[in-house]
């Protein structure tokens, strides 16, 4: 009859539009992996002619009997080390300002006069230092959550498509894009930093000196430098 033919031909124009759909999709996947490879490959590129540029400039400066003075930290890692006992109105706005409303929670941050500023005035409340490119890599890897949809939903970074979708516009498409912008301060710093949802780390294995007394005086809170590296292994 008639309307089986018709019913037929219908369903086989969708099977084959279907179809071309699919293998579109695929040859975009395929890709974009390609793409997301290249890209990662890069970076693995970038970063190893950096670190070797700067053991060349210390041999040189160690061989002309110079000194070497090491490049200025672009990023810093800041975690809070204490809750909200007696704490003065203004210290707790600055936190707040921070992202830092829980213990245990850990941003990133443009190292500049304004931040390094901020941070003085709240330095008995938090640790910070200069985060090295592994625990930048570990933190966004195995702690990295993201601000999704008009409703910032805190959506674990499990898949590429979930970073593309916020920060495609800014040429993130994928983790390894979204570490080497936080972990160079690119351009887009802002826009990254703030996609990612400040991170919620445990306390450390074996604990804690002292929160209430200053690193460099035997306890935990204040700068730390690059020893910062060693507290994100403990928490992370």
């Amino acid at each position: 009859p008639e309307t089986v033919l018709k019913k037929r031909k219908t369903q086989e124009r969708l099977a084959a539009a279907k179809a071309a759909e699919a293998a579109e999709a695929k040859k975009a996947r395929v890709t974009k992996t390609r793409t997301i490879f290249k890209r990662a490959e890069a970076y693995v590129k970038e970063y190893r002619s950096q670190e070797r540029q700067l053991i060349r400039l210390r041999r040189e400066a160690k061989r002309t009997g110079n000194f070497f003075v090491e490049p200025e930290a672009k990023l810093l890692f800041v975690m809070r080390i204490r809750g909200i006992n007696a704490m003065h109105p203004k210290i707790k706005k600055i936190l707040q300002l921070l992202r830092l409303r829980q213990i245990h929670n850990g941003v990133f941050l443009k190292a500049n006069k304004a931040t390094i500023n901020m941070l003085r005035k709240v330095e008995p409340y938090v640790a910070y230092g200069y985060p090295s490119l592994k625990s930048v890599r570990e933190l966004i890897y195995k702690r990295g959550f993201g601000k999704v949809g008009p409703g910032k939903d805190r959506i674990p970074l499990s898949d590429n498509a979930t970073i593309e979708k916020c920060l495609g516009k800014q040429d993130i498409i994928c983790i390894e894009d979204l570490i080497h912008e936080i972990h160079t301060v690119g351009a887009n710093f802002k826009k990254a930093n703030n996609f990612l949802w400040p991170f919620k780390l445990s306390s450390p294995n074996g604990g804690f000196k002292k929160i209430t007394t200053h690193f460099i005086e035997g306890g935990d809170a204040g700068n730390r430098e690059e020893l910062i590296n060693d507290l994100i292994q403990k928490m992370c």
